[in-house]
This record gives C-alpha cells, sequence and structure tokens, in this order.
C-alpha cells in the first residue's frame, strides 16, 4: 500500500470551504472514507477526509491488517482543521479509526461517524413521510443503540427546509461544524449515528435554512429528556431499562376503567401539590410524590390521579399547558426512570394515572417546535390559521402529515412507554372551531365555508381510534365546552371516539346557582336541573378542576355564600350534589381540605389547614363519599342512561330542595338522594318512593363529623304506605339544612 501526502484533486475547493463553513447539504459525500477515481484495480484508490478543528495533528488508524492498526499521518489542506489521506492499491473499503492530538498535546482514537451507513431504512422513511409511523418516536430523536458493530447515539430529526442540521453538545463543544447530519432526500429527515455516545449527553439541533440562511439552534421534538430550565438542551435517554412490575394492573385494567366503574379522579398539579424545603421553594421528586401521593389517594379513595400536563415546559406559570419537550416528563421531579416509577408505583397500589395532553397548541419559544427549520414547519404559516392570540401560541397544522404523526405517535407513546391509563386532551373546543375566539375577518372558512376545522375533527376521530385500537382499556377524556354532538360517541356512528368528556355546562351552572345566597334560589332552580336534560346525551365526567379556582374566581370554598359555617356547608352540599349527579367525578388538589385561598402554582397546598376541625370534616366527607360511589353500585353502574336515574322532586323551586333516585343494573338496587339547597331544616319533608322498607341513611353532609349540626333521621326512614307525586310509597325526612343525604333503598319491603 502507498500512502500519499498530498490531497487527491477529488476534494474541491468548493467541498473544503462548504466543509469547514458547515454550509454543506451532504457533507456524507465529502467526509469519512470514499473511493477516489483511478484507472483499473490496482490503481484504485481510496481518500479518508475528517474535519477536526480542534486537531494540531491527525492520523487515520487502518485496521485492514487488524488490531491495533497503523497509524498512517493525515494532511491538514485548510487551517481550520479538515484532514485528509490518500490510500491506493485498495481494491475495497477498509475499516479505519481516527486518532487526534489537541494543541496541548492530548491525542485520543474514535470511530469516524462518517464511515457508518445511515440507519433509518427506506419502509422507515416512506411511513414517516406518509404519516403512518405510529411508532415515530423509535426511529426519531436521539437512540442509545449498536450500529455496524458499534455503540453509540443515533439522532435524526425531521427539517425539510434545512440547508444543513448538525447535532452540537459538550461533546463537540457546541460547534455546528463538527457533525453535521446526512439528508435523507425528500423525507425531509436528517440523521446521524455517533459511536461512543452514552445516556446524559446534552444536545441540541443546530439549523441552517434554505430560507435566508436563518441559523437556530432547537431542542428535540422527540426527546426524551431535557434540562431543567431555564436551560433548554435535550439529553439523551434510554427509556427502555426501567423494569416495570405492573402486570397485574396492566391485564385488569380495562374492567377497572370500564364505563360502568366507579371513577373518581384527583387533579393534581405536581410542582405544587407538596414542596420541600423550609421555604417551601424545593420540588418533590417523582419517587417522593409516588409514595407520598399514593398515601393521599388511600386516605381519601380516588381511583384514579389526573396530572397537570409533565410534559417538559420553560414557563412554571404555564403550568404545563405549553409544552415544548412532548416526549419528555419535565425534569422539575426527575429523571424518565424516576416518573416510570411513579406511575409504576402508583399501579402496584391500585390507582389509575391519567395525563392531561396538549395537541391544541404549542409556545413560540425559539428552542421548540416553532418556526422549526426557518419555515412554518409544525404550525400553519397564516395567523388566520397558526395562532392562538388569547395564549400567545401557535396552532399544530393538522392537515400535514408529518404533523399528524408526530402527535398521533406522541399520544401513543405516552401509553406505551409510560403505560398512562389515559389522555385528558386539552382544549378541544379550539381544534373544532375555526373561529374559536376569534372575530369576523380573523379566521378562514373551511371548504364548504363553514367554521368547523375538518382537518383537526378528523385528527382527533383518527387519534381515539389509535389510542383504543392499540391499547384496549385506556380512557380518553375531552375538555370540550361547546354543545358540539357526539363527543364520547363511537367514529363508526359519527362521534369524535372519546371514551368521557368533561361536562361543563354542569360545572358553569352549578357553581353559579352556588354562589347565590340561598333565599334567592329559588328563582335560579332551572340551573340546578337543567343538566338532566342533556345528562346522557355523553359520558360526561362531573369536574371542578383547576380551571374554576385560578386567575380570581377564588377557592371553592370561597365561593359558597354565607357565615363561616354556611360556606362550609355550602362545599358540603356541592360535593354531595356532585357524588349523587350521574357522572364520574374531578376534583382538584386543594379542594379536599377546603383550601381558603385560590390556587397558586408556585406554592404548597396550605396543608397545616387541617388542624381546625372543618377543615378535616371536609377531607372525611371526601373520603365517604368516595368510598360510598365506590360500593354503592347504583351510584356508578349506569351514569350515562336515563335507565339510571329518576326524579323524585324537580319543581320545589320554592324551597329550593331536590330529591332523585340512582339506580345500578339490577333496578332494584338503588338509592334515593335528597338536597336540601337553603339553611332551612325542612321538617317532615315528604317524597314519594317506589317500594316499601326501611331506608337506611348511607351518608349525611351535615353529619357532625363533618363540621354539620347533625340534622338527620337517626340512622333511616320507613316507607310509608300512601301515594306521593304518583309513587306507591312515601318518605318523610327531616333534611338537613345546607345539606344533601344517601338513602338505600330496600331490596324487599
Amino acid at each position: 500500500m502507498a500512502v500519499k501526502t498530498k490531497a487527491m484533486p477529488t476534494t474541491s475547493a468548493n467541498d473544503v470551504e462548504l466543509i469547514v463553513h458547515a454550509g454543506h447539504w451532504n457533507p456524507f459525500s465529502i467526509l469519512g472514507l470514499h473511493e477516489a477515481p483511478g484507472e483499473g484495480n490496482a490503481s484504485r484508490s481510496w481518500i479518508v477526509r475528517a474535519f477536526l478543528p480542534e486537531g494540531r495533528a491527525a492520523w487515520v488508524v487502518d485496521l485492514a491488517g487488524g488490531e491495533p492498526g497503523k497509524p498512517v499521518p493525515m494532511e491538514r489542506i485548510h487551517p481550520d482543521g479538515l484532514f485528509t489521506a490518500v490510500f491506493t492499491g485498495r481494491t475495497a473499503a477498509f475499516p479505519y479509526r481516527l486518532r487526534v492530538e489537541n494543541h496541548e498535546g492530548h491525542s485520543w482514537e474514535f470511530v469516524d461517524p462518517y464511515a457508518l451507513g445511515p440507519v433509518l431504512t427506506d419502509f422507515d422513511l416512506h411511513l414517516l413521510s406518509e404519516g403512518t409511523h405510529y411508532r415515530n418516536y423509535e426511529r426519531l430523536g436521539a437512540h442509545i443503540r449498536e450500529h455496524e458493530g458499534f455503540r453509540g447515539v443515533h439522532f435524526a430529526v425531521w427539517a425539510p427546509n434545512a440547508q444543513r442540521v448538525s447535532v452540537v453538545g459538550n461533546f463537540n463543544h457546541w460547534d455546528g461544524r463538527r457533525h453535521p447530519m446526512r439528508s435523507r432526500g425528500s423525507s425531509g429527515i436528517w440523521e446521524i449515528f455517533i459511536p461512543d455516545l452514552g445516556q446524559g449527553e446534552v444536545y441540541k439541533y443546530e439549523i441552517k435554512s434554505q430560507q435566508n440562511g436563518y441559523l437556530v439552534e432547537k431542542s428535540d421534538p422527540y426527546g426524551f429528556a431535557a434540562e431543567l430550565r431555564p436551560r433548554t438542551e435535550s439529553i439523551v435517554w434510554d427509556i427502555g431499562r426501567f423494569r416495570w412490575k405492573d402486570d397485574e394492573w396492566m391485564t385488569h385494567r380495562a374492567e377497572k376503567q370500564g364505563l360502568d366503574r366507579p371513577v373518581a379522579i384527583y387533579e393534581v398539579h405536581l410542582g405544587s401539590w407538596k414542596r420541600k424545603g423550609e421555604d417551601g421553594g424545593g420540588f418533590l421528586s417523582y419517587r417522593e410524590l409516588a409514595e407520598q401521593l399514593a398515601a393521599h389517594l388511600e386516605h381519601t379513595n380516588f381511583t384514579h390521579i389526573e396530572l397537570l400536563p409533565i410534559t417538559e415546559h420553560p414557563f412554571d406559570g404555564s403550568w404545563g399547558y405549553q409544552p415544548v419537550g412532548y416526549f419528555a416528563p419535565t425534569s422539575r421531579h426527575g429523571t424518565p426512570d424516576d416518573f416510570a416509577y411513579f406511575v409504576d408505583y402508583l399501579h402496584a397500589r391500585g390507582y389509575g394515572v391519567i395525563l392531561d395532553w396538549v395537541p391544541a397548541h404549542f409556545p413560540s419559544d425559539v428552542h421548540g417546535l416553532g418556526y422549526f427549520d426557518g419555515t412554518h414547519l409544525y404550525e400553519h404559516s397564516d395567523p388566520r390559521l397558526g395562532e392562538h392570540r388569547d395564549w400567545g401560541t401557535k396552532i399544530f397544522n393538522y392537515g400535514r402529515p408529518e404533523v399528524r404523526n408526530f402527535l398521533l405517535g406522541n399520544a401513543l407513546f405516552w401509553l406505551d412507554r409510560y403505560h398512562l391509563d389515559g389522555l385528558r386532551v386539552d382544549a378541544v373546543a379550539s381544534m373544532l372551531y375555526l373561529d374559536y375566539s376569534r372575530k369576523a375577518g380573523e379566521w378562514i372558512p373551511n371548504v364548504h365555508g363553514g367554521n368547523e376545522n375538518l382537518e383537526a375533527i378528523d385528527f382527533l376521530k383518527r387519534l381515539n381510534e389509535l389510542c383504543h385500537r392499540e391499547h384496549p382499556g385506556i380512557l380518553t377524556v375531552a375538555e370540550e365546552s361547546t354543545s358540539w354532538s357526539g363527543v364520547s360517541r363511537p367514529t363508526y356512528l359519527g362521534g369524535l371516539g372519546f371514551s368521557l368528556k368533561w361536562n361543563m355546562g354542569w360545572m358553569n351552572d352549578t357553581l353559579r346557582y352556588m354562589a347565590k345566597d340561598p333565599v334567592y334560589r329559588k328563582y335560579e332552580h332551572g340551573a340546578l336541573t337543567f343538566s338532566m336534560i342533556y345528562a346522557f346525551t355523553e359520558n360526561f365526567i362531573l369536574p371542578l378542576s383547576h380551571d374554576e379556582v385560578v386567575h380570581g374566581k377564588g377557592s371553592l370554598l370561597d365561593k359558597m355564600p354565607g357565615d363561616l359555617w354556611q360556606k362550609f356547608a355550602n362545599l358540603r352540599l356541592l360535593y354531595g350534589y356532585m357524588y349523587g349527579h350521574p357522572g364520574k367525578k374531578l376534583l382538584f388538589m386543594g379542594s379536599e381540605i377546603a383550601q381558603w385561598r385560590e390556587w397558586g402554582h408556585d406554592t404548597s397546598l396550605d396543608w397545616h389547614l387541617l388542624q381546625w376541625r372543618d377543615h378535616q370534616g371536609i377531607l372525611q366527607l371526601i373520603r365517604d363519599l368516595n368510598a360510598l360511589y365506590r360500593d354503592q353500585p347504583a351510584l356508578h353502574q349506569v351514569d350515562f342512561d336515563w335507565q339510571g336515574y329518576e326524579w323524585l322532586e324537580l319543581h320545589d323551586w320554592e324551597n329550593s330542595t331536590v330529591a332523585f333516585l340512582r339506580r345500578a343494573r339490577d333496578p332494584r338496587d338503588a338509592v334515593v338522594v335528597v338536597c336540601n339547597f337553603t339553611p332551612v331544616v325542612r321538617e317532615n319533608y315528604r317524597i314519594g318512593v317506589p317500594s316499601g322498607g326501611y331506608y337506611r341513611e348511607l351518608l349525611n353532609t351535615d353529619a357532625e363529623f363533618y363540621g354539620g349540626s347533625n340534622v338527620g333521621n337517626h340512622g333511616g326512614a320507613w316507607a310509608i304506605p300512601g301515594e306521593h307525586a304518583g309513587r306507591p310509597f312515601h318518605l318523610s325526612l327531616r333534611v338537613p339544612p345546607l345539606g344533601a343525604v344517601f338513602l338505600k333503598v330496600p331490596t324487599s319491603s
């Protein structure tokens, strides 16, 4: 073998300039090992090129004869650090390493990334471009793997309008000239495999756009971990190494989350549920939160926890609803493994975990998805389609296959890799309507001239079909505040396909009613009863969520009218009415201890309130209501059909009192609920009931151990023969002031 010390003419001056100034769209055609022109096999030549800006000198360690290899000096052909070595007399490509010595005299060897072929297959590229690669998170992003005999990290990113994309990080001194990526042609995907990198490496993509040379560093859209804010780097992480122990839960999940099962959701913002440190400024870790939240769920008898978004987000004040790292659990509480432990720990104790998921919009942070490759890649370019002015955010382009694939893959990712039991989809109403929160002239009608966002509707249907097909038994929940029909109906019946929908109408009407002084409630009786007109048009969750205790709205307790006693009594009544009403239940953290102040995301809940009897009483009531709801099939089995509900007293607006019957699938299994929304004791209050016998009092929100006045019926009441309101028997009850009473219907008279 002959080694030449001068560069061959195959390295053009133009290629040299493009490489050293990080402008070459196809660096793999220049860097690495390439055959040079020659005459016949005997004269075939090979050239190795490497850009090593830190190098004083460099060598090709020729491994054609095996280890330890023969160092062959390289020639510097550009002062910025482009080196070459030419080999003649070779009939085929050969293995090698590179050795570099820096100006301080330190030297090291490494595998040349530009000697290795691509990782992504043509089929991968086809599915990704088509928008049907539903495990896209296994191919794009940063993945620790073996490739062509070497272990390292494979990076891949979609940036179709880039002139050049480089991986930058501590490993290459954040120099975008060092690791420019391979363009995969019309797919718009760039990739590179870098040997010897591993878990914990921080990185970004440096993107130089075809549009006016726009240059930017972006976090990885598919990154599995991220630096703690205010830092914005992505972190290489192997999320496949966590060993799950929740087989028992996963096997039986579908039956535990059926629409005929009790679902009582505790909504939590992990950053403010509890804080640590004397000043309350420190976040609890996922592992600490797992243990403490599980204990709280056990005490309060909730069945599920719903997390405000834990996808990585730069601004604490967004509560996670403006995510940047869609595939990364926030580093505020630990690593991806720590979050997996959190879910696994709760599953082991029988609690489901639902995640708030945000496909409606994303923030315009420079390191995020916005203007990703110098063009409006993930968002619409027209602000009439692409901007939420209320929130200062961007709207996804649901009609672009790669963008749909990003979101669909992301939803499946959380269900697959983190075993989540459901997704609550945020701001669905803003997705459905093109004119959502827009004035005339600020939106563009669809092809039919209407205000429906046809692409978003199609996306939501596909989302639900995929999630339920790939992960049977999970729940998808829509936060949808309009009268859109069929949100929780199957797509094959024309619905959107969600499992459940938040009942925002019930929440708004009920809280407006409860805020009235009881003396005026009789004039608002319709607000109390209106929800039953549409109660069975959807599969509803009754939400008393975080949205109702922020932005000056006050806490639930503070919304209640009257003196101190009446405020607590009204709150107990609200909870009793909620648990009697058809629909699954959701309560935001702090409401179970009757928080006085409205929620603040940067401080802990006021757990010290539990030193007071009234607050203890509210916590005990929530515990008992959840247990009653769980143990009484009549309160949860037939939530979404008139067969599970019957009015016993609808029209007593003068006394602001209602009574109704809840039935299980077996209609003989039933519970009577009576609610008095005035501070007046209703003596000998008569309601018609379907059968005779002893009606045992299951729960009374006015009981003394909840902080009430202990007005009740001494454990129950006998049905009296005699028709009332068209029923053959009636009860004569002592209904407590601002109280709700639950009575068990006897199975035989």
